[in-house]
C-alpha cells in the first residue's frame, strides 16, 4: 500500500491534526510543519521515503513565496515609507548584522557561515506579525503602522542579501579568490541588466498580457504561478538564484490593477506549498550534529529576543516616541522568519555554507517564534510589568517644535476634544467639524499630526495618558471628551488622568468589540460607540426608510 500517494496524504493528515495542537496553543502552523519533518523524517519514524517529490514541491513553495512578497511591493507603498520606518528599519538591519557576525564568529564558526547567520538574524516574519497584529485589531494602532513600514523595509533587504549572496555564486568561504572589487563589478552588470529588463516588460509587455489573462480568473492564477517559476529558473540561470527571480516575477507585476486578485488567489496555494517546504526542512536535519548547535542557538535566540527590540526602542527613542510605542514596536522583531531558512538554505545550494548553518538557523526560528509569539500576544500585560526599567528609553520632552506650535498657534476653547485620529477617530473628528462643533483632535503620531495642520486642522500633539498634558488642553469649556484609542489600557489610563486634572464633562468612547465597551461604561464613560453596530444601525434605519416610504417613479 506504501507508496507516494500514501505518504502524501499521511503527511497532510498528520499536519492537519499537528497543526490544529499547535493552533490551539496560539502558534504559528509552519512551526507545527518542522515538528512534523523531524517526526516523519530519518530522525523519526521514518516515514517519508518520497524524498524527490517532496524537494520539487518545496522549491515551487519557495517560489511561490517569494513571488508574494514582491507581489506587495507596489512603488507606492514603497514610497510612503515613514521616516521612523525607514530609520528603524535600517538601524535595526545594521544593528544585527554587525553584532551578530561577531557574536557568530565568537561562537567558532567561519566567517561566511557567520555572515549568513547574520542576516538571517534580521529578518522578521512578515505573514506572522501581520496576522498576529490583525488578530489584535493593532494594525491601524500607531507601533502597527510603524511594524508594517519596517517589515517593508526587511522584505526589501531579504532580496538585496540574496542577489548579493548569488553574485557570490561558487566563491567559497573567506578565502575564495573571488574579489569583492569582482563580486561588486558582477553584481552590479547584473543588477542593471535586470533592471533594464524589468522596465521593458513593466512598461510595454506584462500590461497587455497580463489583461488579457485576467480575463478568466483560472487563467490568471496559472500564469501568476507559471511566470514566477518562470522567472525563478531564468534568475538560477542569469547566475542570481531561484529565490531572486521569483521575487523579481512578483515585483513586476506589482503595479498592474490585478495584484490583489492574483494575490488573494495565490495565498493558500502559498501556504499549502510551504508545507512541503518545512516538512523537507525538518527530515533533512541531521541530528548528529544538531546537539552541538543547541548551546549557539540558545545564545543567538537570546540576542534575538532581546537585542533586535532593544535597538528598536533605542531608535525610536532618539526620535522622540514613547517607550510604550517603540516597546510594542519592538517586539514585533524578537523573532526570525521564515525568509531567514530560506536564505540559509539558498546558501547551502550556492556552495557557500554547509548543512552546520541550516541546522543552528532552524533551531534559533524554532525558539524565537515560539517565544516571540507570546510575546506580542501578551505585550500589554509585558508593558506593565517592564515599563519602570524602559524609561531610559524614552525622551523627556520630545518633537518640541510640535509643542511650540501647539501652544503657539492652537486654539484655548473648544466644545469637544477627540483622543486619537485614527481612521475612525478623524473621520469623526472631521464631521464635527462640519456640524459646526468647535473641536481639538489630540494624537501622538508626530507625522499624522504635521499632516492635519498643515491642511488647517486645529490638531494638538501629546500623550493622551499624560496628566501633566491634559492640563494644557482647552478641557475647562469642553462638554464633551470623546476617546478613539484602540486599546482598554490605552483608554484607562486616559480616564484616570481626566479625573486628576478634574475634568467633570460627559466621556464618549469608540469600542471594537462588546468586552472593550462593557470595560468602559464600568470605567464611567457615558456613551459607548460601536463603529461596527452604529453603522448597521444607521444603515438599516436608511435602508428601511427607503423601503417603506419609497420614492414615487418618474
Amino acid at each position: 500500500m506504501q507508496g507516494p500517494f500514501f505518504e502524501f496524504s499521511a503527511l497532510l493528515l498528520i499536519c492537519a491534526l499537528v497543526g490544529a495542537v499547535f493552533v490551539r496553543l496560539r502558534q504559528p502552523v509552519l512551526v507545527a510543519y518542522i515538528v512534523v519533518g523531524i517526526a516523519v523524517g530519518p530522525a523519526g519514524i521514518g516515514l517519508v521515503s518520497a524524498h524527490d517529490q517532496i524537494d520539487l514541491l518545496a522549491q515551487v513553495g519557495v517560489a511561490v513565496l517569494l513571488f508574494a512578497v514582491g507581489l506587495k511591493l507596489d512603488l507606492q507603498h514603497v514610497r510612503h515609507i515613514g521616516p521612523v520606518a525607514l530609520a528603524t528599519g535600517l538601524g535595526q538591519l545594521t544593528f544585527t548584522i554587525v553584532i551578530g557576525f561577531g557574536l557568530v564568529l565568537a561562537l567558532g564558526k567561519t566567517p561566511m557561515e557567520a555572515l549568513y547567520v547574520a542576516v538571517a538574524l534580521t529578518f522578521s516574519s512578515t505573514i506572522i506579525i501581520v496576522k498576529l497584529l490583525s488578530d489584535k485589531r493593532e494594525l491601524d494602532t500607531l507601533h502597527g503602522r510603524i511594524a508594517v513600514g519596517f517589515l517593508i523595509v526587511q522584505d526589501l533587504a531579504v532580496v538585496v542579501a540574496m542577489m548579493t549572496m548569488s553574485a557570490m555564486r561558487g566563491s567559497g568561504d573567506a578565502g575564495a579568490e573571488v574579489g569583492w572589487l569582482e563580486v561588486a563589478a558582477s553584481l552590479a552588470w547584473r543588477l542593471a541588466a535586470a533592471a533594464a529588463a524589468l522596465f521593458v516588460l513593466m512598461r510595454w509587455v506584462l500590461p497587455p498580457v497580463v489583461a488579457a489573462m485576467a480575463r478568466s480568473q483560472e487563467l490568471l492564477l496559472v500564469f501568476a504561478i507559471a511566470w514566477g517559476v518562470a522567472l525563478a529558473s531564468l534568475g538560477e540561470w542569469a547566475g542570481f538564484s531561484k529565490e531572486a527571480g521569483a521575487f523579481l516575477a512578483g515585483f513586476s507585476l506589482a503595479s498592474t490593477p490585478y495584484r490583489e486578485a492574483m494575490n488573494a488567489r495565490l495565498t493558500g496555494i502559498r501556504d499549502f506549498l510551504l508545507l512541503f517546504f518545512f516538512i523537507d526542512l525538518g527530515a533533512k536535519l541531521d541530528f548528529s550534529t544538531l546537539g552541538a548547535e543547541v548551546g549557539p542557538a540558545l545564545v543567538l535566540s537570546l540576542f534575538v529576543l532581546v537585542g533586535n527590540p532593544l535597538i528598536v526602542m533605542a531608535i525610536m527613542g532618539y526620535m522622540g516616541y514613547r517607550r510604550r510605542t517603540g516597546f510594542l514596536a519592538g517586539l514585533t522583531v524578537a523573532q526570525i522568519s521564515e525568509f531567514s531558512i530560506v536564505f540559509v538554505a539558498m546558501g547551502i545550494t550556492l556552495g557557500h555554507i554547509g548543512v552546520q548553518a541550516l541546522g543552528l538557523t532552524t533551531l534559533v526560528g524554532l525558539v524565537t517564534i515560539t517565544v516571540s509569539t507570546y510575546m506580542i500576544l501578551y505585550s500589554q500585560k509585558l508593558y506593565e510589568r517592564l515599563a519602570p526599567w524602559l524609561r531610559p528609553f524614552e525622551r523627556a520632552h520630545p518633537f518640541r517644535e510640535l509643542q511650540a506650535e501647539a501652544q503657539a498657534g492652537d486654539a484655548r476653547h473648544a466644545d469637544a476634544v477627540v483622543f486619537g485620529l485614527g481612521r475612525y477617530g478623524r473621520r469623526l473628528f472631521e464631521q464635527l467639524r462640519a456640524a459646526g462643533v468647535d473641536v481639538v483632535g489630540v494624537d501622538f503620531d508626530p507625522e499624522l499630526v504635521r499632516q492635519l495642520r498643515a491642511e488647517g486642522l486645529p490638531v494638538l500633539f501629546g500623550d493622551a495618558e499624560d496628566p501633566d498634558f491634559l492640563e494644557s488642553l482647552p478641557l475647562r469649556h469642553a462638554g464633551l471628551a470623546i476617546t478613539t484609542l484602540p486599546q482598554w489600557e490605552s483608554n484607562r489610563a486616559l480616564l484616570h488622568a481626566l479625573r486628576a486634572v478634574g475634568y467633570g464633562g460627559q466621556i464618549a468612547g469608540a469600542v471594537r468589540d462588546a468586552a472593550h465597551g462593557r470595560a468602559l461604561a464600568e470605567a464611567g464613560v457615558n456613551r459607548v460607540l460601536n463603529p461596527f453596530d452604529d453603522a448597521a444601525d444607521h444603515a438599516a434605519a436608511g435602508l428601511a426608510q427607503t423601503i417603506l416610504n419609497p420614492e414615487p417613479r418618474a
